[in-house]
Parts: C-alpha cells; structure tokens; sequence
C-alpha cells in the first residue's frame, strides 16, 4: 500500500472502508503503515503516550479473517484508531498524562472502549493529553508537550491536543477525546481537524477518567463531518453504568446526511454579536465571516442573534470545573492505587507527598481553585453563584433556539501559538476557551470544522446545536465540506520539516 495512491495520507475513514470492503487493501496493510508513520513521526510530534503495536496488529489480522468470512462487524471494523489517554482500556496503559497512573493498566473497558473494540476497531494506541484533560495547549503531559503538525514549534491546542495532532498528521485514521470546556473542538480547530462534541448524555462516561463530571463528554476527531458521524454512530447510546446517560433514541447520523443532501436551504443559522469581540484574530475573524457568507449562498438564512450572558460564561467555568475536579482528584492519595511516595512516614505525610509530586503545576493549581470556591465561607459567593449563572446561560441557548436551528461563530479566538509562549501566565490561556465552554454550560453539541488558515495555521469555524440534535450539527458541517476544500488540506511532514 505505501506509495500508492490510497496512502493512508490521503484516506478518510469512509475511503478505508471502501478499500477494506473492495479487497484493494487489508486491515493488517492499514495498520501497519499507519505504525511506520507513527514510528517514523511521533518521536517529533510526541502525539501518542503508548503505542499498542502488537494489539494493533492482532487486532487488525482478526478484522481481516472477519472480513474474509463474511462477518464484518461494522464500518469500523479494520480501520486504525486512537484514544486519548483519559479513557480506560482493559489491558493498555491508561495514564491521563500523570505521574500518578504512570503504571496503570485498567482491568476493565470503559463503555466507549468496549463499543469501539466490539465494533472492530484497531486500537493504535493512547495519545497524549493535558494532565487529566486540564489544559489548552497539551503542554501540562507529565510525558512532555504534544506538537502541532503544521509547525512543531507550536501547540496543538488540548486538552486532547494529542487525539488532533494523530488525525492531522495521519498517524491515525480517527481518534477520540474528551471535552469538558473545548478540549476537543478547540485542537480541532488549531490542528485542522474536524472535532465533534456530543450532547452531555449522548455519550457514556462510564470508563472516562474524570475531570468535572457535569461538563466532561467524549467525542470524535476525524477527516470530515461524514467520518465524525460513522464514529459518533458506534460511540452513542443510554448506559445504565452512566447515570448522566440519556434515554434518547439515537438516529441514524449517516443515513440522516444522505438524506438531507447538501442544501441548507430553509435553515436558520444565529450569529452572536457576543462572538466577536475583543481579542479575536483578525484573520480568524475574516475567514470565519467568510465562511458564514457562504452558508448564505448555499441557501440558509443568517440571523443575527444575542447570547446575552456570554461574557460570564468564562469565569463561570473556570469556578465549577475546578470545584468539581478539586472533589473527582481527592482519590489521588497514594493509599489505593497509583503513584505512592517511597519512604516510611505518617498516613499525613505520605499523602502530601504524594500529592505534591504525583499533580503537575496546573493540575494543582486548579484543585487550589476548587477547593478554595468549595469551602464553607465562600461556597455561596463562588461555587453556588456560579451554578445561578450557568443556568442563566443555558437559558440563552434555548431561547436563541427557539429562533435559529444552529449557532455559529469562531472556535477559537486565534490560530496556534507557540509551545512556551502562555505557560506562565494562566490567564492568557483559559481565554482560549472563550467561545466554547458556553457548550458545555449549557450541555450542547458543537463541532468544529477548518475554515481557513492564517500564518499557515489552521482556522476553525464551530457550529452549536440544540440538545441531542447532532444530525442538524454534522448536516451543515458535512454541506460546507461538501463546498469547500480546507478540510482537505494535509501538513508536509518530510522529515527535513521535522527537525
């Protein structure tokens, strides 16, 4: 397979299908290719923390005596995929890029995992990730920063930084992460990638290592709004493991885009005039602009619409999520399972020390955040304040609803910045989350798809729907696919460009 025209460079997962069904190539072909380009790239981009060589493999050659006897479990079935390294996989390394689990091995799958595995999938491994998915930049891994493929020298967003990078520069046909407050649409974004996140319940959590339990979801990095559906088809569903899990029928998202064709004649897109203030790129602004234009041609009708509460909506994450992380990362005490501090001391101190070198530098500075807004003189001033105004904001989402069928705007405020560049200073980082934790305030899906590219950086355009109405989302990104090349576009990752 490598060299011709169907390498792995060029497939999307519907391409890999096609080629697995036709007999041009096989599982095993796939998989070993995309290991050799791993291999070959990742040394570099530090995009995976554990590559599963010999269960790929194994994995691959059972898909391929599937297929031969007439017994494909699905349209995954053979095509090589990641996971980010917050989703627990029986048997593989699960980290969540900690030194606390840095010798972890789960005994069990996660939901996520199991579907996916029952599907055929070919696991390739785990990929990087910010420090139990806190971060922006995939920069806070205890195992080193992850690279974004169009520049290495700067970040591929996070947390699921890694997961973006692997589908961008083709060490992975799709992957999946996590999205608490745009760690999957905001690297889409930066990486040029298509980043879906589903509607909070849509998805089980059961298996996900947690982060802040009312906000986290899992969702799919692929090539295109059609391969995210394929993924999203396998992963969603109600799990009685996951109390949060919804009991919604789930349609069927691939049959819904060839229904719909590629017209959004008839469909009413919101701009929010709250989405393009201060400290937006301007050529992020133009191409996003640009892009809502051709929306228009293509028939949808653009509204401009308020979401007055947005300016709140920042802070008000940047309260709950480490409240709820400062109570899920309480069990890192070293006196259950994971890292523990050598040497004979007191229950006290050996949790201290523990603590103190198992957490990286963000991830304690976030529990310090939490556990101050949670604490007994401040708990109604923060924490509680800040749940009244996460509902006020949910409520600007179902009254903006009522009016329009999908919200869109920038993903993220400006293209990829250098590795290094907002390390020390935290603030100027969580604003990059600016236009996609109202989503998760509010239990939306929202994807991000390119758009476009400043300094040869990739631009992402992000379109929010209502609750549960993924196949409107995937219907308007897979039409603007449909009439536009960025998401075609592949980084030059020659060796020389490497180095």
């Amino acid at each position: 397979m490598s060299g011709s025209p169907n390498t792995i460079e060029k497939l999307t997962l519907e391409d890999a299908r096609t080629l697995l069904d036709s007999g041009e190539v096989s599982s095993e072909d796939l998989t070993r290719e995309t290991l050799d380009r791993i291999g070959a790239l990742d040394g570099r981009l530090g995009v995976y923390c554990y590559v599963n060589t010999e269960g790929a493999l194994l994995a691959a050659q059972q898909s391929d005596h599937r297929r031969a006897a007439g017994e494909v479990r699905s349209p995954l079935d053979g095509i090589p995929m990641s996971l980010k390294d917050v989703l627990i996989t029986e048997g593989v390394r699960t980290t969540c890029g900690s030194r606390h689990l840095e010798h972890f091995v789960p005994p069990f799958d996660g939901t996520v995992s199991r579907k996916l595995a029952e599907a055929g999938a070919v696991l390739l491994g785990k990929t990087n990730c910010d420090e139990f998915a806190m971060g922006s930049s995939t920069e806070n891994s205890a195992w080193g920063p992850s690279r974004n493929p169009w520049n290495p020298e700067y970040v591929p967003g996070g947390s699921s930084g890694g997961s973006a990078a692997a589908v961008a520069a083709r060490m992975g046909v799709y992957s999946l992460g996590t999205d608490t407050g745009g760690s999957v649409r905001q690297p889409a974004s930066l990486c040029g990638v298509t980043g879906l996140k589903p509607t909070y319940g849509r998805v089980s959590r059961y298996g996900l290592v947690a982060f802040a339990s009312s906000l986290d979801q899992i969702g799919p990095f692929t090539r295109t709004a059609r391969d995210a559906a394929y993924v999203l088809q396998a992963i969603a569903g109600h799990d009685p493991r996951d109390s949060t899990s919804q009991q919604i029928e789930v349609p069927d998202y691939v049959a819904a885009l060839d229904n719909e064709g590629q017209s959004l004649r008839g469909l009413k897109v919101g701009i929010p005039r709250e989405f393009w203030g201060e400290g937006l790129q301007p050529e992020v602004e133009q191409s996003v602009k640009a892009a809502i234009e051709m929306l228009g041609t293509m028939g949808a009708e653009l509204h401009d619409i308020t979401l007055p509460h947005t300016e709140y909506a920042l802070s008000t994450y940047y309260i709950i999520a480490p409240a709820e992380a400062s109570s899920n990362l309480a069990r890192y005490d070293g006196m259950k399972y994971g890292y523990r501090a050598p040497g004979e001391m007191n229950s006290i101190d050996s949790m201290l020390m523990t603590r103190d070198f198992g957490f990286g530098a963000e991830v304690k500075r976030r529990i310090m955040l939490g556990t101050y807004a949670l604490s007994a003189g401040y708990y109604e001033a923060f924490y509680k304040k800040a749940q009244q105004v996460r509902t006020l904001i949910a409520g600007d989402y179902t009254e903006a609803f009522k009016e329009v069928d999908v919200i869109v705007g920038p993903t993220s405020p400006t293209v990829a910045f250098r590795i290094g560049e907002k390390s020390d200073n935290p603030l100027a980082m969580y604003l990059n989350d600016v236009y996609t934790v109202p989503a998760n305030l509010a239990g939306i899906p929202g994807v991000s798809i390119p758009c476009g590219f400043a300094d040869g950086l990739p631009i992402g355009l992000q379109f929010l729907g209502r609750h549960f109405d993924e196949v409107t989302l995937l219907r308007v990104a897979h039409a603007y696919q449909s009439n536009s090349d960025w998401h075609l576009h592949t980084p030059d990752l020659r060796v020389e460009n490497l180095t």
